[in-house]
């Protein structure tokens, strides 16, 4: 792979994110595409909403163009599944939509991927039948997405997440000797990211909105399957780790009381850290340096010590869900 003209490509990925999402801002609000804040909500000014409609793309070019220079099968429908589900969640940003048809559409591009381009290998080393084994891998990718768009509900979080698995999923692949399209995808997602957190740090000027966060959360669940089924299994679950277990133990604890588990609410573990007087830079700084740390520990694990990796994010992310749930405290 040439290093210099894959840097040259995040470089003008980057510049495309952060211009393209300036002048959607500017669409939306003429416009008056705004989220407006409510019970739920963590924000307390009208803020655009649908970044999405500038990253999205982006990344989409990203991923097509650089076919040439790091080639990926089936690359086309993978990015033409996302631009479908960025079209349903644009339209569930301006009207909403009923839950049952957002997520058979997020169900339909994910089987079609699968039913076209499964992965090089089984996702789940064996332990099941090649059928049984392709159809976890779906429900588990349908799960990533839908998290990813759940825990987006801070000014930052989203972009500092995407830059993070972008990012750990290249350095894996650098690492652990993978196909380079992996590399470039990777890098791809986390330059958009950044181009786009420009805007949205916090006071946010824009959000991500549906349009945005349920097409990333597909392409980067599609980059860890693809890890899993090259046999980084650790990594790909180290890297998402956080995400995983906030979102996870939150919609577990609704289901318990009988609540229903799609509707908006304020119960994540970042949720009640800002509930409790943190800043929303404060906790997706300490979010940030949890994800370094996740990042570093999936190299050590691509590169041949995966139950020492594995170990130590276990206690970094217990560390910080029960820093944002129970034990942070704003700065006086």
């Amino acid at each position: 792979m040439d290093w210099t003209l894959s840097m040259a490509v995040a470089t003008l990925v980057l510049v495309a994110s952060f211009a393209g999402t300036g002048i959607i801002m500017r669409f939306l609000r003429d416009r008056a595409i705004l989220d407006h804040p409510n019970e739920r909500s963590s924000h307390a000014l009208p803020t655009p909403k649908g970044a999405g409609l500038a990253v999205v793309p982006v990344v989409a070019a990203a991923w097509l163009g650089a076919g040439w220079m790091a080639p990926a099968a089936h690359a086309g429908l993978v990015v033409g599944c996302a631009l479908a589900l960025a079209v349903l969640s644009w339209l569930d940003d301006l009207r909403g939509l009923n839950p049952l048809l957002r997520l058979a559409g997020q169900a339909a591009a994910i089987t079609a991927v699968l039913a076209v381009a499964p992965p090089p290998g089984q996702v789940f080393a064996g332990l099941l039948p090649g059928w049984l084994d392709l159809a976890a891998a779906g429900l588990l990718w349908l799960w990533f997405v839908n998290l990813f768009n759940f825990m987006d509900g801070i000014d930052g979080i989203a972009g500092v997440e995407t830059v993070a698995l972008g990012l750990g999923v290249a350095l894996v692949t650098a690492v652990a000797g993978l196909p380079p399209a992996f590399f470039v995808h990777g890098l791809a997602l986390a330059c958009a990211a950044v181009g786009f957190l420009r805007w949205n740090w916090h006071p946010a000027k824009i959000f991500l909105g549906d349009v945005g966060s349920v097409p990333l959360g597909f392409l980067l669940g599609w980059l860890l399957i693809g890890l899993v089924a090259a046999g980084q299994w650790t990594a790909a679950l180290i890297l998402p780790l956080y995400y995983l277990a906030d979102a996870t133990i939150t919609l577990l604890r609704r289901a318990l009381r009988g609540e229903p588990v799609w509707q908006a609410h304020r119960e994540h573990f970042y949720q009640l850290a800002v509930g409790r007087g943190l800043s929303h830079a404060q906790v997706v700084g300490h979010v940030l340096w949890v994800d370094v740390v996740l990042v570093a520990l999936a190299v050590i694990a691509a590169g041949g010590l995966p139950e020492v990796a594995l170990a130590g994010a276990l206690v970094v992310v217990a560390w910080l869900l029960f820093f944002l749930g129970a034990g942070a405290k704003p700065k006086t």
